[in-house]
């Protein structure tokens, strides 16, 4: 990997602007907000053009250095990432009188979008030779980080809920790290994360408890960008737990409009959870600018079941200063919609990713989302990683076989 130059100044306080000194390390500010990573922009912009990132064979979101934190390239921790496909979905789009685009993330390495955030995290932590990382995780992000870790030769120590999709637990030890089974939620298993830093040493990369896995999830809108000819959509409908994504995706487009790489309007973020785990639209329904605890959190959308975010305010902000807005379906809308993306479209999109689906439907027909609005749907994993329906019918190729039931 080339060297690139890079433009960091320092890092912010999200909440009170307060600035901290870059290349040190850093987790939460002094009031307990996120750290936000802060360039030189203007050096930025006179330093690269689109059409320099156009020449670039590297594939993936390292092409994007320049507006990344790692300072050497010997740092840049990578497993063969991608730019992740836009996919229309023209038969569901024809019917619905709108124009759906899928951009499938789960063609990352570890399968979800886990990879952009958890790269950088890592990255950043070898740059600052850290060496013992820990966190908890609903699944793909523990699977990212267990996956990076030892590719940068670093130990990692995961904690999940006990319900956590088996096929998460066993890629997470799989892939070197060591994870335990917690009889509770995410953010209880963060609680123990955070508890043992003092007596084990570990650096917690809890979602925005360091400032790099924002960076890293930021990326999706500078590829997002790009793939449009630097134009956005009208409508960006995103899977929101913790909400790095939104977060980071918001964070970039603002950076492409003051470097001049934007063109046309800015997109409306909407921010998509379950009916069981709805903080964030609770809280942007009531005007607040925190969601209190979700209670009793439940979904088979495990990736959005995030009790409480330490992010909050910043979902909210992203979704106000756009013009969106936060919305939940239920666990029957997200079943309805995975099948019918598979059925119909040929996309076997994850629960998560199924729930943007199933929002934008209910968008479309509250009026809240226009027929004429072209519209980008976040399929955050490999759909493979989730239970499917098991399949029973069978032939018994010794007996007569009546082939008018395939008719």
């Amino acid at each position: 990997m080339r060297e690139y130059p890079t433009f960091v100044t320092h890092l912010e306080c999200s909440m009170t602007g307060k600035t901290y000194p870059a290349d040190t390390i850093q987790g939460l500010s002094e009031v307990g907000r996120p750290l936000l990573v802060r360039y030189d922009l203007d050096a930025l912009g006179k330093a690269i053009t689109k059409e320099d990132l156009a020449s670039r064979l590297e594939g993936g979101f390292w092409r994007y250095r320049e507006f990344l934190p790692v300072r050497k390239s010997e740092n840049a921790v990578a497993l063969g990432e991608v730019m992740t496909p836009l996919i229309d979905l023209p038969q569901l789009s024809a019917e619905l009188g709108g124009k759906i685009i899928v951009k499938d993330e789960g063609r990352l390495p570890t399968g979800s979008f886990k990879a952009r955030g958890l790269a950088l995290a890592v990255s950043m932590a070898k740059e600052l030779g850290l060496n013992h990382l820990a966190m908890p995780t609903n699944g793909n992000a523990g699977a990212a980080m267990a996956a990076y870790a030892s590719h940068a030769g670093m130990k990692t120590t995961i904690f999940c809920p006990e319900d956590t999709p088996e096929v998460n637990v066993s890629e997470i030890e799989l892939q070197g790290a060591t994870v335990y089974r917690v009889n509770g939620l995410i953010n209880d298993c963060g609680k123990i994360v955070g508890e043992g830093k003092e007596s084990v040493g570990w650096f917690d990369v809890s979602t925005l408890k360091e400032p790099y896995r924002i960076e890293g999830k930021k990326t999706m809108g500078i590829e997002l960008a790009e793939q449009m000819g630097w134009t956005l959509p009208d409508t960006i409908f995103y899977p929101t737990g913790g909400g790095t994504g939104l977060i980071g995706m918001w964070k970039a487009f603002a950076e492409l409009q003051t470097i001049g790489w934007l063109t046309g309007k800015m997109p409306r973020m909407i921010a998509v959870q379950a009916t069981g785990c709805a903080p964030i639209v609770k809280a942007y329904e009531d005007g607040e600018e925190h969601a209190p605890l979700w209670e009793n959190a439940h979904t088979m959308a495990s990736g959005i079941r995030v009790p409480i975010a330490v992010g909050d305010f910043l979902i909210l902000r992203a979704v106000r200063e756009s013009g969106g807005f936060a919305i939940a379906v239920d666990d029957d809308a997200i079943q309805d919609a995975q099948e019918e993306v598979a059925k119909r479209e040929g996309l076997l999109l994850c629960p998560e990713g199924a729930a943007t689906y199933a929002a934008y439907k209910q968008s479309l027909a509250d009026g809240r989302v226009g027929k004429g609005e072209s519209a980008v749907l976040y399929n955050c994993a490999t759909g493979l990683k989730y239970p499917m329906p098991r399949i029973d019918r069978a032939l018994d190729r010794n007996k007569p076989i009546d082939y008018s039931q395939f008719s």
